[in-house]
């Protein structure tokens, strides 16, 4: 048994995020952001969030709504049984591969599924490339490890991915808390204190297994999100669910419960995602209509893919795709106004910046443009703002649903973030830089320009991220300022282009943060 198997150690030296670091921060030094890798180790939680049980999902009606049973009471003789098997026949018996194990998901449930499915999405980032026909095939769900791999997890198809898992994790997570609560069963190691706890101690109850019941949940979610990887997550499955057993803190029902809940959620979650329209997000026959769309509201020249071949345009209809924290009204509603049309004043200073760029850039410049770049083989924009909320949250020494929670706000804004940027490109169509010479060296992105995806993702996730953690609101605005300033160093955008991708994405960010408030 491997914590992490070989060919996923390889993405690890493709992504800046993985990079072997000292500290647990982000860095500022002079103008220099340096971002630091946290180091993930067991902790105990800062508070065990004894109410979580009570706090709104987003899937379930509540935390009651997926019966658990009742578990044997600690002086019953089957509840009696399986810890005497606990105490012989695992206690103390560990192989060095187990306990790397324990040590490994000790830093948390949540947090490690976030970081393999950041990993699975970096692996499986890579736009389709044209065959002898000069045709580019379309990934195949039946058949995922052909070529091209499917899925292609670009910037929309990451973000929901990682939403419908912080989602399933949340809610499972609520439910979890709320048995744990109704039923307090204590940890095997509190019944018997001759069992020797291999992670730090708490009064969290043990019933269900809140480790099993994220890694049940975690497991079908990325499942049906990454079909070629059934062999190697059914292996995280495998170890990730018995963490709780080697620790000596769960008995075997207390695994079998968190293995029947999880499922349980992820079914009805998944129940959702099979139905929000991304089946039908890539559906280019709405092209020709979309771009007469734009010609007749006053856009003069639209955008035309630069690729030769021609590539077709990426996920024309992810725009139609349900949202989480508002509805469509309101999407119509925020979407923002007409970019500058080609002929404009506005728009001939914003060329002429690019231009100017094209000349004269600078290294800070370069240095921010491929920093945040974020394109093929990397977890895209919205990983990158999972991964900055995952460690923050683990810095903060969250609880496992405290940490789910902070996740499925973020996913679930990124996500809304995702639609709401392209419902805007498609609505608009509006062309690239590159259709008036610019040259880039940070990817040709195969979809209209206005607004930025790079600024409307970084200032939903900021927004978010600055409601969880004030004290390093500056931090984060500084981080999406980047991540947008990025797109123009790059010459991928046009000035408007990221400005107003950034009040649409603090817009975005804004509808997930009141719903969070419902909470408090």
């Amino acid at each position: 048994m491997k914590i992490l198997n070989k060919k996923y150690k390889n993405i690890l030296s493709l992504i800046p995020s993985y990079l072997l670091l000292l500290t647990s921060y982000l860095l500022l030094q002079s103008c220099t952001k340096l971002e630091l890798e946290t180091v993930a180790e067991p902790y105990l939680p800062a508070s065990l969030n004894e109410s979580g049980g009570n706090w709104k999902t987003f899937v379930l009606a509540n935390g009651s709504e997926i019966t658990v049973s009742k578990p044997l009471d600690v002086k019953d003789a089957s509840y009696l049984k399986e810890l005497d098997s606990l105490k012989n026949n695992v206690v103390g018996k560990l192989s060095p591969e187990q306990s790397q194990a324990v040590n490994y998901w000790g830093a948390g449930a949540v947090y490690r599924w976030n970081e393999i499915a950041r990993e699975l999405a970096a692996l499986y980032n890579l736009p389709p490339a044209a065959n002898a026909n000069g045709v580019y095939p379309v990934p195949d769900a039946a058949n995922p490890k052909a070529d091209p791999m499917f899925p292609f997890a670009n910037p929309p198809y990451t973000a929901r991915a990682l939403a419908y898992l912080s989602v399933a994790q949340y809610d499972a997570l609520i439910t979890t808390w709320k048995a744990k609560y109704t039923y307090n069963r204590p940890a095997a190691y509190t019944v018997d204190t001759q069992i020797k706890p291999l992670l730090p101690v708490s009064t969290l109850p043990a019933y269900p297994s809140e480790e099993a019941v994220v890694a049940q949940a975690s497991y079908q979610i990325l499942l049906a999100m990454f079909p070629g990887e059934a062999d190697y997550l059914k292996s995280k499955l495998d170890e990730a669910k018995n963490i709780g057993i080697w620790a000596g803190k769960n008995v075997t029902s207390d695994v079998s419960a968190g293995l029947k809940l999880g499922a349980d959620v992820a079914t009805k979650v998944m129940g959702r995602a099979k139905t929000d329209g991304m089946g039908s997000a890539n559906n280019q026959a709405l092209v020709p209509g979309l771009v007469e769309h734009a010609k007749a509201t006053g856009i003069n020249n639209p955008w035309a893919s630069q690729e030769s071949p021609i590539r077709p345009p990426m996920l024309p209809n992810y725009g139609a795709v349900k949202t989480w924290n508002f509805d469509r009204v309101t999407l119509e509603k925020i979407r923002p106004a007409k970019p500058y049309v080609d002929g404009s004043a506005e728009f001939q200073k914003d060329l002429e910046e690019l231009q100017s760029i094209q000349k004269n850039q600078t290294r800070e410049q370069a240095r921010i443009a491929n920093y945040w770049a974020d394109g093929p083989g990397s977890y895209t924009p919205p990983g990158h703002w999972h991964r900055i909320a995952a460690n923050e949250a683990l810095a903060a020494k969250y609880s496992e649903i405290k940490m789910a929670r902070v996740l499925a706000f973020i996913g679930t804004a990124l996500m809304d973030a995702g639609i709401g940027c392209w419902e805007t490109k498609y609505f608009y169509y509006s062309p690239r830089p590159q259709q008036y010479g610019l040259k880039t060296s940070v990817g040709l992105p195969n979809f209209p320009s206005y607004t930025s995806g790079h600024s409307t993702f970084s200032f939903a996730g900021a927004t978010v991220m600055n409601y969880f953690f004030p004290e390093k609101a500056d931090l984060f605005n500084n981080y999406a300022q980047d991540a947008s300033d990025s797109r123009v160093y790059g010459l991928i955008h046009f000035r408007a282009d990221c400005t107003m991708g950034r009040e649409h994405g603090k817009n975005i960010g804004s509808y997930s943060v009141t719903r969070a408030k419902l909470d408090e």
